[in-house]
């Protein structure tokens, strides 16, 4: 990615931001993002926030497209984070037992093919973050999902699933695919 020595020189203060952001929504139900913040970081990115307690996942949210400015995304992102619906909302006394994860996503870029079945080939495991798209159903699944699935056929199939399609439906001509990749940034896994 050519932001990655700019996304590693703020790396800490992203992490603070996502982390202050869901502290102070969780203690008091306020958004809270900062105003301040380098000129070079006025870019529009796509961001996920993923929250793990204790290494098992908490909540995981974001905004795909590049359509808000970087910090506003993470802000959003992991705001968003703390009430995923697949899970009840995070808690203050889970505040300390949490770590964060921010995924800054490139643009996601169409896959054209076709034959639908050369997606199994065209796209990269462990690479691409993949977006599927038909009709009023989307579902993303970031990079990091390949270490879960490791098969792009099931990786397509559960990625179709998630956007509450039927399992091989990646391969209707209507499915529109797209693919991205993310720079992440980690905290250290509270045990």
């Amino acid at each position: 990615m050519e932001d990655e020595k700019l996304f590693e020189k703020y790396r800490e203060l992203f992490l603070k931001i996502a982390k202050d952001a869901i502290q102070t929504f969780v203690r008091t139900n306020q958004k809270k993002c900062v105003d301040e913040y380098p000129e070079e970081l006025r870019m529009k990115r796509g961001v996920f926030v993923t929250i793990n307690e204790n290494s098992e996942l908490r909540g995981c949210i974001g905004v795909p497209y590049p359509e808000m400015d970087l910090i506003d995304a993470i802000c959003e992102s992991a705001v968003s984070a703390t009430q995923d619906p697949r899970f009840e909302p995070l808690r203050e006394d889970e505040l300390d037992k949490i770590s964060i994860e921010i995924s800054i996503l490139t643009k996601p870029e169409p896959i054209s093919t076709k034959d639908p079945r050369d997606y199994l080939n065209i796209i990269r495991p462990g690479v691409d973050g993949l977006i599927i798209e038909e009709g009023f159903s989307s579902g993303l699944f970031l990079p990091q999902v390949w270490e879960e699935i490791k098969d792009p056929e099931k990786f397509l199939d559960e990625l179709c699933l998630k956007a509450g399609l039927p399992v091989g439906e990646w391969k209707n001509p209507q499915a529109k695919l797209y693919r991205f990749n993310a720079f992440i940034i980690k905290e250290e896994s509270k045990k």
